[in-house]
């Protein structure tokens, strides 16, 4: 009696990929959710919340000035870490957890707040591959969506499976990256 069969492959294979499916719920929620973030940064990092924020300090004055009357303000502005000047009128300030300009002839200084959000900051973290250890679970993940590929193409038998209609969305499936590459080329 022969103790492997095509059933016996078939019903190991089902029961890896609905307890492995499971297992890979909550880091496909991770993937998921910073992926979206990531596709629609829209120039920004996700990960930080931008105020745009502007204060207005006396005009005509010199860099040293600039320090000594931003400091004089008392409603919780960021300290400023470095000045650097732009042009003749403009005078970049770099800040601890933001970047503003002063305007010499106006006084008034646009600047912008960042503040990290942590979920997403770590989510992000995550998804890049930036923490230590972690592409060990990368790796893992990415063979497990192969698994889950290759494994759902033998799950359902007949006309609605691979021998069936799920070759003609396996061919459009494959179709879609390639045509997207050929005319984006």
């Amino acid at each position: 009696m022969k103790w492997w069969n095509k059933q016996t492959a078939l019903r190991i294979t089902r029961a890896i990929h609905r307890d492995l499916g499971f297992l890979m719920v909550g880091v496909s929620i991770v993937y998921g959710i910073s992926g979206i973030l990531l596709n629609h940064m829209n120039g920004k990092d996700p990960a930080y919340k931008t105020e745009i924020k502007s204060v207005q300090l006396d005009p005509q004055l010199d860099k040293n000035e600039l320090l000594i009357r931003w400091k004089d303000q008392d409603n919780g502005l960021p300290n400023v870490k470095k000045t650097l000047p732009i042009d003749q009128e403009h005078i970049r300030l770099l800040l601890d957890g933001g970047v503003g300009v002063y305007n010499i002839k106006s006084g008034l200084v646009d600047y912008e707040k960042y503040t990290q959000r942590k979920f997403v900051y770590w989510i992000n973290r995550l998804h890049y591959n930036k923490v230590s250890g972690w592409h060990f679970m990368g790796d893992f993940f990415a063979v497990s969506l192969l698994f889950f590929a290759i494994s759902g193409l033998f799950m359902v038998k007949g006309k609605k499976g691979i021998g069936g209609r799920g070759k003609w969305y396996l061919l459009v499936g494959l179709a879609i990256p390639v045509a997207y590459i050929l005319f984006t080329l």
